[in-house]
């Protein structure tokens, strides 16, 4: 990952006053997500950058070597738990930190920043934002868990010690199980960080109320950080 990600963008308003970095789950690319956007209710003002970067394509284990878009390569996969590439983890966590750093160069400080992710990518925004060097706005995390608590434990950043989390599961999902959900939810809890737990009535995907959550989260949140920065 020596190149920057190639990403899909779009964006609320003519300037953008936020970003939300968002990754794709196992398989996918950075257009899975790009249609919520327009349902998410945002207004014109403050204007919003969405950046969906397309994942490497690399050889996943479990899935017999095949070749797809991938955060990082799973070894083993059952229920209730996950062998996964820890390097790899580090290798996408250090490519989202230069979206982050790109972010930064086109006028958004790292404070107006959200990392959203589904499935794999929401193990990458975890894995990113709550090791980060300068506080983050948010985390959006979705269907997904924490493969390497440890990491997080052991890396986690006094800046990023109370940031607020949205993460939602769906209680039928058979692909991310709800018990790994709820364990990454009580992990960060833990630790301290506000989280605004979801389930809904699905499977591993998303449904039109958990992205209308997922706007009126994101509203709440920036309209915090605007009226904080207000002279």
């Amino acid at each position: 990952m020596d190149k920057l990600l190639t990403t899909l963008e779009t964006q609320s308003g003519d300037r953008p006053a936020f970003s939300v970095i968002w990754m794709h789950g196992l398989g996918a690319d950075g257009s899975d997500f790009e249609p919520v956007v327009p349902h998410l209710g945002l207004d014109d003002e403050p204007g919003v950058r969405f950046v969906f970067p397309n994942a490497p394509a690399i050889p996943v284990t479990c899935n017999g070597g095949y070749v797809m878009p991938a955060w990082y390569d799973i070894i083993t996969l059952d229920s209730t738990t996950r062998t996964v590439d820890e390097a790899g983890i580090l290798r996408s966590r250090t490519a989202i930190r230069r979206l982050i750093e790109r972010e930064n160069l086109r006028g958004v400080p790292s404070e107006r920043i959200f990392l959203a992710g589904f499935s794999q990518g929401g193990a990458i925004a975890y894995a990113t934002a709550l090791t980060h060097a300068e506080r983050l706005a948010g985390i959006i995390a979705l269907s997904t868990y924490i493969p390497t608590p440890q990491l997080i434990e052991t890396e986690a950043t006094a800046v990023n010690a109370v940031l607020p989390i949205f993460a939602a599961h769906g209680t039928e999902d058979d692909v991310v199980s709800p018990a790994l959900g709820t364990r990454a939810r009580d992990l960060v809890q833990r630790l301290g960080h506000n989280v605004e737990w979801h389930e809904y009535p699905m499977p591993h995907s998303v449904c039109i109320e958990e992205i209308i959550d997922i706007g009126a989260w994101l509203r709440e949140r920036m309209n915090g950080i605007a009226t904080a920065k207000s002279p």
